[in-house]
C-alpha cells in the first residue's frame, strides 16, 4: 500500500487492551507522539476501560477510539461477528497493529477475510504461570502462520511469541522501545523542585517504575530495600505504578517497618522529573519484554541494577549492571553498596543502540507506507 496524496494519513488500526500507563502502552503512544500524522494516523481498538487522561489525550492527536467485546474463552461467536462487522463497516483500514497476543489470532481470522494487512507485535517474554498461562499459549501460537509481518521488543521476546524460524524472516524486526531522549536531560533546578513536591530532602532516592504484578518481583524489592534501610536512615524508595498486587505490598511495607520510607507514587504522567530527582534505579523483574523503564533511567543518568533475566538489549551503557535475583537480596545489597552513585550522560550510547524515538518513528512509517 504506496501512500499517495489521496490517501493520507494511513490510519493504522492499534489492538490494545487499554490505553494507560503501562509499559507497552508508553511505547505505542511515545511513537504516536513522535511519528508524522500527516502521513500516519493511530486508530485504537480496546477491550478495558481506559484512562481518560490518555484517550482525550490521542483523540486530540486526532485518533478515533473503538471498543470491542474482549475474549473471555468462551464467546466466539460474540467476538468473531463483532470484528467481521466492524471491518465490514470500516473499509478505511487496510492494517491492523496487534499489541494483543492472547486470542489475536481470532481477531486475525476476520482481518484476513476482509483482506487487512496484519501486524504482531511481541511486547513480553512470558505468559505467567499456570492454567491461563497455558491457554494463552495455545491461543496465540497460530499468530507465527497468520501475521503478515513480525514485531517484538528484543530478539528473546520475539523468538519467544513467534519461534526461531520467525525471527530469520526478512518480515519480522526488532522495533526498540525507544524514548524520546531530549525530555531526560539532567537539569538541577527540576531535581530540587521535584524533590521538593514529593517532601524530599537530602535522601539518597531510589526508585522503581512498573505495575504492581508478579513478574515485577515487589517482594524481592522491598526485601531489599529494606536490607538498606539497616544500614542508612537516609534512604527512601519511590514506587511508580499501579496494579492488582499494590495494596499487599502497602502492607508489606509496614510489616518490614519501612512504610514510612516507601512513596506509593501511583500512576504518574512526570516520569522523567522523578528519575532526575533520584539517584538509583532498582529493577528485580522475574520476567520481562524490553523494559522501557530501565532504558529511560539509563537516558536520565542514574545507576540501574537489573535483573539477569531482563533481555540483554536493555544492558546499553555502563549504568547498567546486570544481578541475578536467584542469589537473594544480600547479593544485590553488596552490589548497590559497591556502585557508583554518580550520573553520566549515555544519552548518544543509547540513540546509537537504536533506542531513540525519532528512527524508530521514521522506520515505521516507512514499514506502513510499503504495505
Amino acid at each position: 500500500m504506496n501512500a499517495t496524496a489521496h490517501n493520507r494519513p494511513i490510519r493504522v488500526l492499534h489492538m490494545i487492551g487499554s490505553l494507560g500507563f503501562g509499559g507497552s502502552q508508553m511505547v505505542i503512544l511515545n511513537l504516536y507522539k513522535a511519528i508524522d500524522r500527516n502521513r500516519i494516523q493511530f486508530d485504537f481498538v480496546l477491550d478495558e476501560p481506559t484512562h481518560r487522561e490518555q484517550a482525550s489525550l490521542v483523540e486530540s492527536m486526532g485518533s478515533r477510539i473503538f471498543t470491542m467485546p474482549k475474549f473471555n474463552g468462551y464467546n466466539f461467536r460474540e467476538v468473531l461477528l463483532a470484528w467481521d462487522r466492524f471491518f465490514y463497516e470500516h473499509p478505511e483500514y487496510r492494517i491492523l497493529h496487534s499489541h494483543n497476543r492472547s486470542y489475536a489470532a481470532l481477531i486475525f481470522l476476520m482481518a484476513k477475510k476482509h483482506k487487512v494487512y496484519t501486524i504482531i507485535h511481541s511486547h513480553s517474554t512470558s505468559n505467567g504461570k499456570g492454567i491461563s498461562s497455558i491457554a494463552k499459549q495455545l491461543l496465540q501460537y497460530p499468530l507465527r502462520y497468520q501475521a503478515d509481518y513480525f514485531l517484538s521488543c528484543s530478539k528473546k521476546s520475539g523468538e519467544w511469541l513467534f519461534g526461531k524460524r520467525i525471527t530469520n524472516k526478512s518480515n519480522y524486526h526488532v522495533l526498540q522501545n525507544a524514548i524520546d531522549l531530549s525530555q531526560y536531560v539532567f537539569n538541577e533546578e527540576r531535581r530540587i523542585i521535584t524533590r521538593r513536591k514529593l517532601g524530599i530532602g537530602s535522601e539518597i532516592v531510589y526508585i522503581h517504575i512498573g505495575r504492581f504484578h508478579p513478574s515485577k518481583n515487589h517482594p524481592f524489592l522491598l526485601e531489599t530495600f529494606s536490607k538498606i534501610v539497616r544500614n542508612d536512615q537516609n534512604a527512601v524508595l519511590l514506587l511508580v505504578g499501579e496494579g492488582g498486587l499494590k495494596e499487599e505490598m502497602i502492607r508489606r511495607a509496614s510489616e518490614l517497618s519501612i512504610a514510612d520510607k516507601v512513596f506509593f507514587l501511583g500512576l504518574r504522567d512526570d516520569v522523567p522529573d522523578l528519575l532526575n530527582a533520584s539517584d538509583c534505579f532498582l529493577f528485580p523483574s522475574i520476567w520481562e519484554g524490553l523494559p522501557v523503564a530501565v532504558i529511560e533511567a539509563q537516558a536520565a543518568g542514574l545507576p540501574c541494577i537489573v535483573s539477569a533475566n531482563v533481555t540483554d538489549s536493555v544492558f546499553i551503557s555502563s549504568l547498567a549492571q546486570k544481578v541475578p535475583i536467584d542469589r537473594g537480596t544480600d547479593t544485590w545489597i553488596n552490589c548497590i553498596r559497591n556502585t557508583d552513585m554518580k550520573r553520566k550522560d549515555v544519552r548518544e550510547e543509547i540513540r546509537k543502540a537504536g533506542f531513540d524515538i525519532i528512527d524508530t518513528a521514521t522506520w515505521i512509517t516507512n514499514l506502513y507506507e510499503s504495505l
